[in-house]
């Protein structure tokens, strides 16, 4: 079942990034000759109008052929090469944007069908449901983590943090029962809080949240759609970007990333809480989508778009072919990695 949720997130974040594209140059008189999804070689495909639309076998991706995309025909007027710098760069970042504007219309739909929000952070004066405590981290070789309680559990004799707070303080040094919910499961565990634990990670080593569900009229669903679009943006990127700092001092590795096998999984989790959570989860990767492509990485589209700014810089495009070796290096490089992280995904199972 995993799997199967796991090529549907895909194949809605795919179709709407590669119709971004799309859609941009056919408004722009681009020819576009095929519509790819996934990578060849190619399974099926079949031609309408003058664009052929293909499935092909490796399914971690998609394509759109824009006709004179890496220069030639600049004199063909259907060619993307003949086109201004604008309308190029409309064209290459309309997959970024519609990956937004994907993850905005879901978030949207979430808080008018009921979305799960931390209570410390719900839209002011909204009625709150069904609140919970929900352990947010757990942290290593602390007393939580070696009586199998995992980041998702729900505590389920408390409803405010305060409380379990209050309880775990209250009993430090003694062994107590705390009973969780995952999914659709309850379970038991008997731990005994520390008295001095190390600094920042409490009696038990948990981080707590108080998580409930808000629905919104319409009109106000609009409004905190697209405060919640907003920062979960910025949150985004400031995140990736720390990510890349740490990852080239050496301080973060492979383990922080999760490749297919382990987005499958938590597509699956995300699932089995509830629609509204799968329409979350799908926002949220949707999100991540447009801010890695936004990269000025080879093979990524700010890739291209830092190409077309070389071009407006030195006043002629950069020659088709360093541009396909540089690109044609870039995707190596991003398909070595998937694999690496994939592999390590895999390793996890086991």
């Amino acid at each position: 079942m995993s799997i199967i949720l796991f090529l549907i997130v895909l194949a809605v974040l795919i179709l709407s990034h590669e119709l971004g594209h799309f859609i941009a140059a056919k408004k722009s008189g681009v020819r576009v000759d095929e519509f790819g999804f996934g990578f060849p070689p190619k399974i099926i495909k079949f031609k309408k109008g003058e664009t052929t639309y293909s499935l092909n076998l490796i399914p971690f991706g998609g394509f759109v052929k824009i006709h004179g995309e890496e220069g030639q025909y600049a004199g063909d007027s259907r060619s993307f090469g003949s086109k201004p710098i604008w309308t190029k760069s409309l064209i290459i970042s309309a997959g970024v944007i519609f990956n937004v504007a994907l993850a905005w219309i879901l978030i949207i739909a979430g808080f008018s069908l009921g979305m799960p929000v931390g209570v410390s952070s719900a839209p002011k004066g909204a009625e709150i449901k069904n609140q919970k405590v929900i352990i947010l981290e757990v942290a290593k070789n602390s007393p939580a983590e070696q009586a199998g309680i995992l980041a998702g559990d729900e505590l389920a004799d408390f409803s405010r943090v305060g409380e379990a707070s209050g309880f775990i303080s209250q009993n430090a040094g003694k062994e107590i029962e705390i009973k969780y919910k995952r999914n659709t499961e309850t379970f038991s565990a008997k731990l005994t809080p520390r008295i001095n634990p190390p600094s920042g990670e409490g009696a038990l080593g948990i981080a707590m949240d108080e998580i409930g569900t808000v629905k919104l009229p319409i009109y106000r669903a609009v409004i905190e759609g697209t405060k919640t679009t907003y920062n979960v943006v910025v949150g985004t990127a400031v995140s990736l970007f720390y990510f890349v700092v740490g990852a080239i001092k050496g301080d973060v590795g492979l383990g922080a990333i999760a490749g297919p096998v382990g987005i499958a999984g938590i597509a699956g989790s995300a699932a089995k809480f509830g629609f509204v959570y799968f329409l979350s989860f799908i926002a949220f990767l949707s999100i991540n989508l447009a801010i890695i492509n936004i990269l000025p990485f080879p093979a990524l589209d700010g890739g291209r778009l830092l190409f077309l700014l070389i071009e407006k810089i030195k006043g002629s495009p950069v020659s088709p072919k360093i541009s396909s070796v540089v690109h044609g290096a870039g995707m190596a490089i991003l398909l070595t990695l998937m694999l690496m992280v994939t592999y390590r995904d895999i390793l996890k199972l086991f």
